[in-house]
């Protein structure tokens, strides 16, 4: 899959900000929201650092009032590593290819029948299914609800240090196939099912993620792609999953955010899982964010392990040329 790379910010645009950020957290173990940057704008090198260095602390970053194009969304998002297409298997905005739409109904158009409802529905870490999963996510608010809509992220490094030792060290050692398919329940459009044919992902990664900058390990367990555990039966598979998927959503680990015209969330997709709201159904209110997303490693176990395409092909065409 082709790499999306923009050009940088115009030579001709202003000085580049040179004032710290203020990062206030919002909860105990993720989320926090930085003030005292426009990101219309070029950042700075300190601003760059520190921005970097708060998502690694808190996970998920939020910055409001920040009125950005789709041409301001894509150069904010290179400042932080090479861009992705806007999804790999479902496409892009019109003539804006790293941009991808997340529309109220879009949703609603790829899956039919309703699916069995159960307290991890829904949350997932962004197309675990390939073999390099974005590194980060940026989704910016443009038409928001004047109620409702609200997103959770959880922190998946915390849900890891919270398991009993016993537990962690069984985890350490299972890997998991990752694939896209509709939740348990429904039945996938015509739609769905032609892009994912066309556009085939599986991989086998860890259960257990070391993030490639700060070593700590995270529980990479998203409940919308993982769909085995390699080498246990069904049962084992059921028993432990949901055992896992129920853990990585206590409500301790995460954090919601309200969102307003103009937000903007930034979240480390090797360590968070999130959840999209489903209330917008039940409103009459219409709901438009557009994200982008940047190209990731291959995740790595703690027996330094690398995750193995089964079906598929990197995203980004600097990424596929560093791992042939």
């Amino acid at each position: 899959m082709n790499a999306v790379v923009s050009p940088p910010f115009s030579a001709s645009e202003s000085t580049l900000q040179a004032q710290s950020i203020e990062v206030s957290p919002l909860s105990a173990h993720i989320g926090a929201e930085i003030h005292g940057v426009d990101l219309t704008k070029p950042l700075s090198l300190q601003q760059i650092a520190e921005i970097r260095a708060a998502l690694l602390a808190w996970r998920v970053v939020f910055f409001r009032e920040q009125f950005l194009t789709h041409e301001q969304h894509v150069a904010f998002s290179a400042q932080f590593g090479e861009l992705t297409v806007g999804h790999p298997v479902f496409g892009h905005v019109e003539g804006h290819p790293a941009i991808y739409s997340i529309s109220k109904f879009r949703k609603a158009t790829r899956f039919e029948g309703p699916a069995l409802q159960r307290p991890w529905t829904g949350w997932h870490t962004d197309v675990t299914a390939a073999i390099n999963p974005p590194y980060a996510s940026i989704l910016r608010g443009v038409t928001i609800p004047p109620y409702g809509g609200d997103t959770q992220w959880t922190n998946l490094v915390a849900a890891y240090s919270k398991l009993s030792a016993p537990l962690r060290a069984f985890v350490d050692g299972l890997r998991g196939v990752h694939r896209f398919a509709p939740p348990s329940g429904a039945q996938g459009t015509d739609a769905f099912n032609a892009a994912v044919e066309q556009n085939t992902l599986v991989t086998e990664h860890p259960l257990v993620r070391v993030h490639p900058e700060t070593g700590e390990r995270a529980l990479y367990v998203s409940p919308g792609f993982l769909k085995q555990i390699v080498g246990l039966t069904p049962r084992e598979n059921q028993a432990l999953l949901e055992l896992l998927w129920e853990h990585v959503t206590r409500p301790e680990f995460t954090v919601r955010f309200k969102w307003e015209a103009g937000s903007v969330a930034f979240w480390d997709n090797r360590t968070t899982a999130h959840l999209a709201p489903t209330d917008i159904f039940d409103l009459e209110f219409d709901r438009q964010l557009y994200r982008t997303t940047l190209v990731g490693d291959v995740p790595v176990g703690p027996d330094g392990v690398r995750s193995v395409a089964l079906q598929g092909t990197p995203v980004g065409a600097a990424a596929a040329v560093a791992l042939n």
